[in-house]
């Protein structure tokens, strides 16, 4: 059996889900959440928000590894720099924790999931419930991403 934490990093929301897999049977989703920071706190205390969520995550889980979606350069370089040091909070945690990491682009996630790597957000969230239940609840856009990493680690890496 094996678990990964697939994350979707962000500043303002983070998504994390744990997904659990065996030898012969289909992912099983365990865990998924959109943790977001209070806009009003100083840019130091989300952070270690952000670096708090993600250990607490990883201790009461145990993944065994961590799959982690690449910076996206958007035309904002404000946020992408915003994105950069909550990614740097949340690889410091995963390092501390002896757990290997393993990054991934968006376009290997959308290749992974839908089979095209220029699909857009709806498909990924449409054909996501197709290769692992999801929660009753729909998860929020930042859900599916962390699922579709955590995904994208067992589809590229060929291991249980």
């Amino acid at each position: 059996m094996s678990r990964v934490l697939g994350i979707d990093p962000g500043f303002d929301r983070l998504g994390l889900a744990i997904l659990e897999k065996n030898k012969v049977g289909s992912p099983t989703l365990i865990y998924s959440e959109c943790f977001t920071t209070n806009r009003n706190l100083p840019h130091h205390e989300r952070l270690l928000l952000i670096a708090n969520e993600v250990s607490s995550i990883i201790k009461k889980y145990l993944p065994d590894f961590i799959a982690i979606e690449t910076l996206f350069f958007s035309a904002n370089k404000k946020t992408a720099l915003m994105v950069a040091e909550a990614r740097g909070a949340i690889l410091t945690e995963c390092a501390r924790q002896l757990i290997p990491v393993f990054e991934y682009r968006p376009i290997e996630i959308k290749l992974a999931i839908t089979g095209y790597g220029r699909s857009e957000k709806d498909q990924m969230m449409r054909m996501i419930p197709l290769l692992i239940k999801t929660q009753s609840r729909v998860p929020q856009d930042d859900e599916y991403d962390a699922i579709a990493t955590g995904l994208t680690h067992w589809a590229t890496r060929h291991s249980p």
